[in-house]
């Protein structure tokens, strides 16, 4: 920098002062603003032209247009699936249930459905056997959007179900990210589509095209066949997750999913409409919410979020969860990067006599992210947070179980890309016998982790805490 002109000096001197000065005006929260200003100022330059590209006016532009087409498609529709309070049929503990299914219809516009049937899919191969197999039965409609799919076997093996499924006459419909998606193999998205499917990218990279943005990106995991049979959950298409990888001894992810019939498959389908109507300008029409099932009991609400939303759904149902939870809430999130108001209700409820459990990887896909979340493990655990560390492999599974009672299995991680740039989709299930199996499943995966105990922190170096300091700073941007 001391070799640049005094005039250059001064011209960069400026477009920072601007860009830092637009950081302020535009109120992104406390801590993105801070976070913000301190790259622009530790990169002169590249941070202010990174805040033009990647924070605004495109983010707030874009959110603004995605929460537009959504009203628009939404009210075309006819709104949500079924009436809010025929969902509680069947459910135990009705008050403090009612509540948080007021919580999230007043949050999504989706009011919760009875009558559902929920299998929690977990990462071995039977996951991605259900899934094929609902795709290779599928007779009317395969309506697929998703974060990645990889260019491997379990990828090609998708794709190739996709062209034949449009081959055969079915509407085949697939949405996927520019960013999560990029190695997608273009030969077989033109086989789709020759084969008469369709195949969009939500939001591209290349600043030509309409609808492009480098920062927001669609997290979301979506699967609806036929209008009757659902799929949700955190786990993308590849052999990282199918169990592929983990057969081969090479590494794998341990990831939860969801199967869903009954009338939430119908919001599934709604919220689908919204991304593509949003991405194509296409219309599509939903068929009517399937039946109840019967003798099925869960009560689900399914939760979008994104920056569409005044209010991010996911953020306040990981807050409400723990802050309401009457004797224990158990967590699980792979890139852990809370916002302070989630971890000050993480140490309230232990003061209140709440068991607080919190599962996170040992060795983490995204090291930097890694990073900004050991800065607040020290907090957490000397607040009497129990956290521990999955061993085995890298642990990808979104999950959080109350009082074993409800659960809710999704995309959003509990970090801040999650609260703020991400589009993405979870499931709330209000059901004991749903609840008692994420439990289990998670207490299992206690088993394979190793706790965080206070005394660890003592040996923790002055390096380490300064490098994760300095990350945390940047975690809204992460």
């Amino acid at each position: 920098m001391r070799d640049l002109p005094t005039t250059a000096l001064i011209g960069i001197a400026l477009i920072d002062i601007y860009a830092i000065g637009r950081a302020i005006l535009r109120h992104h929260g406390v801590g993105m603003t801070l976070a913000w200003i301190f790259a622009i100022l530790a990169f002169p330059l590249v941070g202010a032209v990174m805040y033009f590209l990647v924070a605004v006016p495109r983010v707030r532009r874009t959110a603004r247009r995605k929460r537009v087409k959504a009203a628009e498609i939404r009210a075309a529709l006819g709104g949500g699936t079924a009436a809010a309070e025929s969902a509680t049929g069947g459910c135990d503990g009705g008050g403090a249930h009612t509540a948080l299914l007021s919580l999230t219809t007043n949050l999504t516009g989706f009011p919760p459905t009875g009558g559902n049937a929920v299998e929690l899919l977990t990462d071995d191969d039977r996951a991605f056997e259900r899934i094929e197999a609902a795709l290779g039965r599928a007779q009317r409609s395969v309506w697929a959007e998703y974060y990645i799919v990889s260019n491997d076997r379990t990828g090609r093996v998708f794709l190739d179900l996709l062209a034949r499924k449009a081959a055969e006459g079915v509407e085949v419909r697939f949405l996927y990210d520019g960013v999560g998606s990029l190695g997608l193999d273009p030969d077989r998205l033109r086989a789709i589509e020759e084969a008469g499917g369709r195949c969009q990218v939500f939001f591209p990279l290349n600043p030509l095209r309409r609808r492009w943005s480098f920062n927001l990106r669609n997290h979301r995991k979506v699967i609806v066949v036929d209008g009757a049979l659902g799929f949700t959950g955190g786990m993308n298409i590849g052999d990282q997750y199918s169990g592929r990888s983990r057969r081969l001894g090479a590494r794998h992810f341990r990831d939860s999913h969801l199967e869903l019939r009954g009338p939430a498959v119908g919001d599934l389908a709604r919220i689908f409409a919204e991304d593509w109507h949003f991405a194509t300008g296409e219309e599509l029409a939903p068929t009517g919410p399937p039946a109840r099932v019967d003798g099925a009991r869960s009560v689900v609400a399914v939760l979008p979020s994104g920056p569409d939303q005044e209010l991010n759904a996911s953020s306040m149902v990981y807050f409400s969860g723990v802050a309401t939870a009457r004797e224990r809430v158990y967590l699980t999130s792979p890139y852990f990067i809370p916002d302070e108001p989630l971890v000050r209700a993480l140490i309230g409820s232990v003061l209140r006599g709440v068991d607080v459990r919190l599962l996170v990887p040992a060795r983490s896909d995204v090291p930097i992210a890694a990073m900004a979340g050991r800065s607040y493990y020290e907090q957490l655990v000397r607040g009497g947070v129990r956290l521990y560390r999955f061993q085995p492999s890298m642990l990808h599974a979104k999950a959080m179980v109350v009082d074993g009672e409800w659960g809710m299995v999704g995309s959003a991680n509990v970090d801040l890309r999650s609260f703020n740039l991400n589009f993405e989709m979870s499931a709330v299930v209000v059901d004991a016998a749903f609840a008692r199996k994420l439990e289990a499943r998670f207490l299992d995966a206690l088993e394979h982790s190793v706790e965080l105990e206070a005394a660890a922190f003592e040996k923790y170096g002055l390096l380490a805490r300064l490098r994760d300091g300095a990350v945390r700073l940047l975690s809204p941007l992460l």
